[in-house]
Parts: C-alpha cells; sequence; structure tokens
C-alpha cells in the first residue's frame, strides 16, 4: 500500500472556527469534559488562568467528587479496603436489573442534589455576568459515573427507588437543557489513564474511557481533544476555540 501524504489530524490546518451566541446570553459557558486521568484539571486550571486574566471568568466544578472519598476510605488501615469492597459491591447493585437498594438510592440521589447545588450556583454566577468554564458537566443521555443520573437501573421492582430514579431522571433532563456554548471533550485511552491515576480502581475507569465518547449534551458543539498529546498542543486547539466563543459574544481572548 502506498503511503499515504496525508499528514496526521492534529498536524492538519484548521479553519478558523466559528461560533454564534446563544439566544438571551451576555457570556458563553465553556464545558470541560473527560474521564479520570484526561488531564481535566490540568488543562481546566491552565484554561481559567488564561480567561480570567482577559475577562471576569469563574471555574466551576459540576461533578460530585465521590471517586475522592471512596480512594480516601480505600486508605484508612485495616478498615479501609474492606469498606472500598463494600462500597464497589453495593455500587454494582445499582447496575442491576432490580435497581439498588432503599438506602442505597436515597444516598445516589442526594448526591446528585449535590450536583444540582452546584449546577445552581454555576447558573447564578453566569447570570451576574461571568464567563463560565466548567469542571464536567450534567447529561441526562448516558446513566452511570460519567456526569449522569446514578441510579442506573431504567426499571426498579421498590417503589420508593422507582420514584427516585424517576426524579433524579428528571432533574438530569432540566440541566441538562441548559446547554454550554462549546464542549472540550478529552479524550484518552485506558492505559494512559490508568498510568495517570494509579490508585482509581481499573474497572471504575474502564466504564468511563468508553462512556465519554458516547456522552451528547442537548445539541452543544463538541470539540473533540487528543488528551494523550502534549499540553500544550492540546491547550493551543483549547484556546483556539475558547477565543472563537468568546468573539461571538463580543469579548477578546489572545
Amino acid at each position: 500500500m502506498p503511503e499515504s501524504n496525508v499528514p496526521p489530524l492534529a498536524q492538519q490546518p484548521q479553519s478558523a472556527p466559528h461560533y454564534t451566541a446563544l439566544s438571551g446570553r451576555k457570556t458563553p459557558v465553556i464545558a470541560l469534559v473527560g474521564s479520570d486521568g484526561s488531564g481535566k484539571t490540568t488543562v481546566g486550571t491552565a484554561l481559567f488562568a488564561w480567561m480570567s486574566a482577559q475577562q471576569p471568568t469563574r471555574f466551576c466544578h459540576l461533578g460530585k467528587q465521590t471517586g475522592s472519598w471512596g480512594r480516601a476510605i480505600a486508605r484508612i488501615p485495616f478498615v479501609g479496603p474492606k469498606v472500598d469492597k463494600r462500597i464497589v459491591h453495593k455500587a454494582s447493585n445499582t447496575r442491576r436489573e432490580k435497581g439498588a437498594g432503599t438506602l442505597t438510592a436515597l444516598v445516589i440521589f442526594a448526591l446528585s442534589m449535590r450536583r444540582l447545588v452546584r449546577f445552581l450556583r454555576m447558573r447564578r454566577l453566569h447570570r451576574e455576568g461571568y464567563s463560565i468554564l466548567t469542571d464536567r458537566f450534567p447529561q441526562a443521555s448516558v446513566p452511570g459515573p460519567m456526569d449522569g443520573p446514578g441510579l442506573v437501573a431504567r426499571n426498579p421492582k421498590n417503589g420508593v427507588v422507582k420514584a427516585l430514579t424517576y426524579g433524579e431522571q428528571k432533574i438530569y433532563e432540566w440541566m441538562a437543557k441548559f446547554r454550554p456554548d462549546v464542549v472540550l471533550r478529552l479524550n484518552v485511552d485506558l492505559e494512559t489513564a490508568l498510568a495517570r491515576k494509579p490508585d482509581h480502581r481499573p474497572e471504575a475507569l474502564r466504564q468511563k474511557v468508553s462512556d465519554v465518547p458516547r456522552l451528547t449534551f442537548n445539541g452543544a458543539p463538541v470539540v473533540e481533544l487528543d488528551a494523550t498529546q502534549p499540553l500544550e498542543t492540546v491547550l493551543a486547539t483549547a484556546r483556539t476555540h475558547v477565543s472563537a466563543v468568546m468573539a461571538a459574544y463580543g469579548r477578546s481572548c489572545h
């Protein structure tokens, strides 16, 4: 087979992106999504520093941050590993057809309410005139750990769990209606993610890595970023799109 003269995608010349300001907004909302190990924190911190130096900006974490709790519990001497295994078992039960037990479902629902509180705070800051950069963004299309509803079983038998599942789904659908101006999606392979996050459970990380490409955000444009590339390469592409979004709102970022 003859060699192709077409350069790799990352090296191909890119036309300048164009965005249109969404009706009723004065400032943009930019979402940064990706699995653990994709570099969200590193990329997000750098983007926020760059944006906030030029425009009033707020960096909003819209996750539940339950993973860090689990890893902290697992490190507790003697009892930690046992408790961690029990948590993993409970989590796996939520994926079964009959769904989680009542107590587990209540905890999962409460954690989703924590995300809702963070989401409402982000909306308030946006109304106050700040440009918004988010770490994660709620979506309703793929239940599970990648920013979707936590009560995964769609038809649980328990009446209380069924009501909680229905309520949680409606809350996520409501949050998802507020779509970002652009989604910066950090894609990473499992091997790289595990190398960057060796303290994470491989099975949980595998689920997140596989879910990321399936996420939709109510029709928001999605910029695919190869998180295995050097940081400056990723940031250069991200800044190009953020600048274009800012320009749509009459704001500049250089």
